[in-house]
């Protein structure tokens, strides 16, 4: 009998046969291979499977306890929902790419060892990047590139930490670094750079809107949460990650206010929302760690929620603006319902997803006497709420600024709507029972979200912000610009690097 199948291999067969099915064939492989990942998940037994022997040491492609466990099936729920909405992709190319980037996300989740997670790291990176190119035009094509240039300098960072770590007899199991030597340091700033902190983070709003409709769906779940999931099992208790995390929760929100283009919006929201988990793991305790993993679960499904939302609003009106968009409550009802659901969840409102969640890492730090980090998050937490609400009022319920697009606009093919329905299901259906979300958390917990003292925190939350919102919505008004942030730096630079190249080349064919 076989005891375990590591999922990832399921994606790579599927990847592989892809090319040789169409039409409902396809779709059916589709759809089967995270349905039978999870199967591979759920009847996985707790332990260490697929060892083996290399070099000296063992490589182990399957640890299983109730973190991995806890990701990988919420990674296959996830991706479950984004290739139900992705069905009408004809370009077999970028079912693919998102297989192998999936595949590889669970395979680095499941890994017990340094190198097999490097491996599935490094798979997953170079995967990724054909969703972003795969879209066309020298836009995409920039970002791409600019996109993989990052993913290869955290992956050369980590792979020299990896590599100085065990020179120095650390081992190669991944598990919590007893101490922080250059090696672990190395692996620590390579991480980072993935999980998009601040001043490495440009990364993310840069390449995430120039994806296709439907990679830039998959793109805001896997890679940052894989990242994550390093952070939780390789640097629990780290003081500087309650710092990073606690400003980034605060930068994020800061750049939603003026962003123009929607996925770029949610993109710097996804970066607020990671701060909330970084400040947890850097607290360390069973309730920070809990608050971290269980805010990575419920963000993995409310924000592909969201950005199926946009991505709907945009094949359907070909606008990804809010300065272009307006009005389109009447003409697309059910992803006005969906998108609300999936916005209200990420914002903590009672009794949806994100209200069961939110409040655990702030309780973390009370709990730890983090004054600071309390009102930190407590901005963010504002900022947060100000973020659906505006894209709720300028793209469904304001004005309407597209030409003809209160007659031409409606709602997505049914495919495309199941998805978010499947997400909003999860949504509701997790509030209102939170147990089925703190059952899988890794640590043990007395947790009671629905007390007085919760429920009057997000309304206050709530009422502050509606209150900001309503007075400074003139304020608000979308408008064409272009937000500056930290890529400007290595955008000008390059610029120049490659000017003096020229130059260079220039005079050595002169003389």
């Amino acid at each position: 009998m076989i005891e375990w199948v590591q999922p990832s291999l399921f994606f790579y067969l599927g990847a592989a046969l892809l090319p040789l099915v169409k039409g409902r064939s396809r779709s059916a492989l589709l759809l089967s291979i995270p349905a039978l990942g999870l199967l591979a998940i759920l009847s996985a037994s707790q332990g260490t499977h697929g060892v083996l022997p290399f070099i000296g040491h063992d490589l182990i492609f399957g640890r299983v306890d109730k973190l991995s466990l806890g990701f990988g099936a919420v990674f296959m729920v996830s991706a479950f929902a984004s290739f139900v909405f992705a069905l009408h992709v004809k370009d077999c190319r970028e079912h693919m790419a998102a297989l192998l980037y999936v595949g590889s996300a669970v395979g680095a989740v499941f890994a017990g060892d340094l190198f097999t997670f490097f491996l599935f790291w490094e798979i997953a990176s170079f995967s990724s990047v054909f969703l972003i190119w795969l879209r066309g035009g020298k836009a995409s094509n920039a970002a791409g590139m600019r996109y993989m240039l990052v993913h290869i300098t955290g992956g050369i960072l980590l792979l020299g930490g990896i590599t100085m770590h065990v020179a120095s007899g650390g081992g190669i199991t991944f598990d919590a670094f007893p101490q922080m030597g250059l090696g672990p340091i190395m692996m620590l700033m390579g991480f980072l750079i993935n999980a998009a902190v601040p001043p490495v983070h440009a990364w993310l709003a840069d390449a995430y809107p120039e994806a296709t409709l439907t990679g830039v769906i998959f793109l805001s779940v896997f890679t940052t949460k894989t990242a994550i999931y390093a952070l939780i099992r390789g640097f629990p208790g780290t003081p500087i990650l309650i710092v990073l995390g606690a400003v980034m929760a605060v930068y994020g929100v800061m750049y939603v206010v003026n962003e123009n283009n929607c996925q770029r919006a949610w993109c710097y929201h996804l970066i607020s929302q990671n701060g909330y988990m970084i400040t947890g793991i850097g607290i360390g305790t069973a309730l920070g760690i809990n608050g971290a993993v269980s805010l990575a679960f419920t963000n993995i499904i409310y924000k592909a929620l969201l950005m199926m939302g946009i991505s709907s609003v945009t094949h359907m009106t070909g606008g990804r603006k809010q300065s272009e968009l307006g009005g389109l409550y009447k003409s697309m009802p059910w992803t006005f319902l969906l998108f609300v659901i999936g916005g209200f969840s990420i914002a903590g409102l009672p009794p949806l997803l994100g209200f069961v969640s939110k409040s655990i890492v702030v309780s973390a730090a009370a709990e730890a006497h983090q004054g600071w980090v309390i009102l930190m998050l407590v901005f963010a937490a504002c900022g947060t709420w100000l973020t659906p609400l505006k894209l709720i009022y300028t793209i469904f319920l304001g004005e309407a600024r597209g030409e003809g697009w209160k007659i031409t606009a409606k709602d997505p093919p049914a495919h495309m709507l199941w998805a978010m329905r499947i997400l909003a299901l999860i949504c509701v259906s997790f509030g209102l029972f939170p147990g089925l979300l703190y059952d899988m958390l890794p640590h043990p917990m007395d947790y009671h979200p629905y007390t007085m003292g919760h429920l009057v925190e997000a309304f206050q939350y709530l009422g502050f912000t509606l209150l900001a919102f309503m007075l400074f919505l003139k304020k608000l008004k979308p408008e064409k610009q272009i937000s500056l942030d930290t890529d400007y730096f290595y955008r000008k630079g390059s610029a120049v690097f490659m000017c003096l190249v020229k130059r260079l080349a220039f005079l050595r064919h002169v003389t």
